[in-house]
């Protein structure tokens, strides 16, 4: 007996203590939702297509790079592994049209936002000639498709024939070589600055990019805006934010950035947070940079009795967690949203 209520003791100071701990949540900034725009790269750039097109009345555009359509895996992670990253001549992405008619069956399932609202939308894509990870013609494939529902204008598809599978940045001081596909997945091709064009592209001209950074970068805890346990869900307890100083004031834009597999913050820690090279385009453009973080699962956790394969933390765009990944109802979709509401609330 004894020894049971010395177990439950240490059990409850750790319980305490993990709690005492734990980041606070995003604050309430008034931010405006209502002009959101998406970015990611890799598993996070199928992701950003992803919530754009399931939540088309928020998002008003995207970037991405080293992504694919919409649906792409249907589901099947051999699919994923080889028509969304290494399709041959007869197995490759879905053509645009069974996309579109996905799109349209979904919408009016209610389980995404009407497709007219992509109509209005700014994309912003990026595919690497020497991409290991996802071959180019996924990315063309992408392309395709948001040529069919976007106006010429509004679509910019950026060839990058040295680059590998990566974010393109000047802001790592210790970047990856230009044709690397390798962790961190962030590399230096001359003065290739991704975050800067897409944000451009995206948002319309913007100031130059801030020389000292004016703003904090903040960890909040993810787990009140998940529906059922974090682990459950392969997401982090802590997600990350770059908040400009003067934001405090409301009426600030969101811009949510998705990491790629291997490259949250329990793999790499701050490294894409800091130098993939949002944080100085937002600090001189009144912009909030959302990063929401995954965490890898290999099977079985502790805390969880759920059977999950994520071992690089990708973002769920094949269903490993559930049938619903891909609509308004995913588990990690409802909660980028629901952070997004919790950056836009007044209440203070």
């Amino acid at each position: 007996m004894n020894c049971l209520l010395r177990v439950a003791s240490v059990l409850s100071l750790l319980f305490s203590a993990g709690t005492a701990l734990a980041a606070p949540p995003l604050p309430a900034l008034s931010a405006a939702s209502s002009d959101l725009t998406v970015s990611g790269i890799s598993s996070g750039g199928y992701m950003a297509v992803q919530f754009q097109v399931a939540y088309s009345t928020l998002v008003r555009g995207a970037g991405v790079l080293a992504g694919g359509p919409y649906y792409c895996a249907e589901g099947k992670v051999g699919r994923a592994l080889g028509n969304c990253m290494a399709p041959t001549k007869t197995d490759g992405p879905p053509p645009v049209a069974e996309t579109l008619k996905r799109i349209e069956q979904l919408a009016e399932a209610k389980q995404i936002d009407p497709v007219k609202n992509l109509n209005d939308d700014r994309v912003w894509l990026l595919s690497g000639g020497q991409d290991k990870m996802v071959a180019p013609a996924v990315m063309d494939s992408l392309a395709e498709f948001y040529r069919s529902v976007l106006p010429a204008d509004a679509l910019r598809y950026v060839k990058v024939a040295d680059a590998g599978h990566a974010m393109l940045s000047v802001a790592d001081p210790k970047a990856n070589a230009c044709a690397t596909s390798n962790p961190p997945f962030i590399n230096r091709c001359q003065d290739i600055d991704a975050p800067g064009q897409l944000l451009s592209h995206l948002l319309g001209p913007l100031k130059a990019p801030a020389a000292t950074l004016e703003g904090e970068i903040i960890a909040f805890d993810q787990r009140p805006y998940i529906k059922g346990a974090a682990v459950d869900a392969s997401l982090a307890d802590e997600g990350y934010a770059f908040i400009p100083t003067t934001c405090r004031s409301g009426g600030y834009r969101i811009h949510v950035a998705f990491h790629g597999c291997r490259q949250s913050h329990s793999e790499i820690g701050s490294r894409f947070i800091e130098t993939a090279g949002y944080n100085n385009w937002a600090a001189s453009n009144r912009l909030i940079v959302l990063y929401p973080q995954t965490v890898a699962r290999s099977g079985l956790a502790f805390g969880s009795f759920k059977m999950i394969l994520n071992p690089k933390a990708c973002w769920d765009w094949w269903g490993y967690i559930g049938d619903d990944y891909h609509t308004r109802d995913g588990v990690q979709m409802r909660a980028v949203r629901s952070m997004i509401d919790g950056l836009a609330s007044g209440k203070r």
